[in-house]
């Protein structure tokens, strides 16, 4: 099968306007050793191991307490029980990943793991503990075994991040620039030389030996999403922009259980189904029996498929989450999580609490190697902004907060080995970003025509249309997730084709885009 079999269209080219502000050949220029771009779980982390090395900047477009990781309600998966081992956490990672795991990159994961959690322990995260003071371990669809360490009563990234703040206002080597946004990365033929940087109205041009990005994934893109409104895939459009490849753009993961009233959506913790909650339509059946022979614990690609099709059964916006057989003891483990239901008008206690899939997380993003390296000399990235392959086509539940730890720390000794010198900057011409209403506009469009349930007519369409939408940050990452689920005419993992429902054995392969390239088809080891 050649490349043009596999690519129905080529990856979008490089995309953004010139914002009408001074010339950012006129900015100053600010030397660090190393640049870190985003501040969820994997900026904070890399950039604490970082300023062990030297001088640090870490920017982040909103405020430190805002991010992805800080919404996080799940855990963090790692193998930390005496029956358990990290080879059981590989099997469970690479059996949700529906045979598109790198399996280099989840033994890399699955074996540094309890490493990087004991660490956060040290550091002071308050991790709910055991009669022996250890770490409670939970269960979450897709384990084979109790391995979820958990915080904050279902807050777990929110109690992380938390805890990591102290330590990087005590570091002495980081600054923070918070309200500063990347707007493109300054690179040539050389590699990655830094970011331009836009601040407080300003710009700075930020040289750098190794610029690492952790900004987070896309899914913000979609009108109806888990992920705070920054999460639009800036670092994916900047290194894309910039000559890096991106893969797997195709694969986002919808989470079944989000509360079905309000944007952005109430996250339901995955962990309430491992305690027992149980998935109900409202016509008063309880239906993932009918689906997976592991009901409620089935992978989120199954369940969120189950949960969409009883909605369209029943004529209902929603399915209903049942906690009425989970024990008394194991809801409190989850008070903060009930504290926002309570805000939001809902006693679970008495009631059912409506639930609908919402966009989550995305298994794609900038191609990077097992220490973090990107294909451009120079970058470096880590979390959801990067693509490893340990995710595969569907991401095992908790191995999010997990990656952000153990490839944080891989991105920041890499940076520490780069002896790169500070050459002299290129230009470079800042990226624009949608208005609110062409925004919320293709997020509607986003999750109807490259939703749960995708079809090569809707993407056709979803692609005519990106096409008219100006050049932006938007418009770049939803061409990449749109092109990449063109060119998969299968269905595997988070990415169903209603008009190719089987798995493809010839598409057990990854696709990799370049800017101004077509599509490249890759095979990982």
């Amino acid at each position: 099968m050649s490349d043009s079999d596999l690519s129905p269209a080529a990856p979008p080219e490089p995309s953004g306007r010139v914002a009408s502000l001074p010339p950012p050949a006129d900015a100053e220029v600010v030397d660090v050793d190393f640049l870190i771009v985003g501040s969820g779980l994997a900026g904070i982390y890399s950039a604490l191991q970082a300023a062990r090395h030297g001088e640090c900047l870490l920017i982040t477009k909103a405020r430190l307490q805002l991010s992805n990781s800080a919404w996080a309600q799940g855990g963090i998966a790692a193998a930390l029980d005496a029956e358990d081992d990290p080879a059981l956490h590989v099997n469970d990672t690479l059996r949700a990943g529906r045979g598109l795991c790198r399996e280099s990159a989840v033994e890399v994961l699955a074996r540094e793991g309890p490493g990087r959690v004991e660490e956060m322990l040290a550091m002071g995260v308050p991790f709910v503990l055991d009669g022996e003071g250890r770490p409670a371990l939970g269960l979450e669809g897709g384990h084979g075994r109790r391995r979820i360490v958990h915080a904050d009563g279902g807050a777990t990234g929110h109690a992380v991040v938390q805890a990591l703040l102290p330590w990087v206002a005590a570091a002495p080597r980081l600054r923070v620039w918070e309200g500063a946004r990347a707007a493109a990365l300054l690179a040539d033929e050389g590699g990655c030389r830094g970011a331009l940087i836009q601040r407080d109205g300003a710009w700075a041009r930020v040289r750098a030996r190794a610029t690492i990005l952790a900004t987070g994934g896309a899914c913000g893109l979609y009108s109806r999403t888990t992920n705070p409104p920054t999460a639009t895939g800036d670092g994916i459009a900047l290194a894309y922009r910039a000559g890096a490849a991106v893969a797997d753009m195709e694969f986002v993961q919808f989470h079944p259980t989000a509360f079905a009233l309000g944007r952005p959506a109430f996250l339901l913790s995955e962990a309430l189904r491992g305690e027992g909650a149980e998935l109900w339509n409202t016509a008063g059946d309880r239906f993932m029996s009918r689906y997976d022979s592991a009901q409620e614990l089935a992978p989120r690609d199954v369940v969120s498929r189950a949960v969409t099709a009883e909605m369209e059964s029943t004529g209902a916006d929603h399915v209903e989450l049942r906690l009425d057989r989970v024990p008394p003891a194991a809801l409190a483990h989850f008070g903060r999580l009930f504290d926002n239901l309570r805000a939001r008008g809902l006693d679970p206690s008495r009631l059912p609490i409506p639930v609908a899939p919402a966009a989550h997380f995305l298994m794609g993003g900038v191609k990077v190697d097992l220490d973090a390296r990107t294909s451009l000399p120079g970058l470096l990235a880590c979390g959801e902004v990067s693509c490893t392959g340990v995710h595969g086509a569907n991401r095992l539940a908790s191995n999010s907060l997990l990656e952000c730890l153990v490839f944080g720390y891989r991105a920041a000794a890499t940076a520490a080995d780069t002896a790169a010198a500070r050459g002299a900057l290129p230009a470079a011409a800042p990226a624009a970003s949608l208005g609110a209403e062409e925004r919320r506009a293709l997020g509607d469009r986003m999750f109807a025509e490259a939703g749960i349930v995708r079809d090569g007519p809707a993407l056709e369409r979803l692609q005519a249309h990106l096409a008219t939408l100006p050049e932006s940050t938007e418009r770049t990452v939803a061409e990449l997730i749109t092109s990449g689920a063109r060119a998969r005419r299968e269905s595997r993992g988070a990415h169903f084709r209603s008009d190719h429902p089987g798995e493809e054995s010839a598409l057990r392969c990854h696709f990799v885009a370049r800017a101004g390239q077509a599509l490249q088809v890759e095979v990982w080891e």
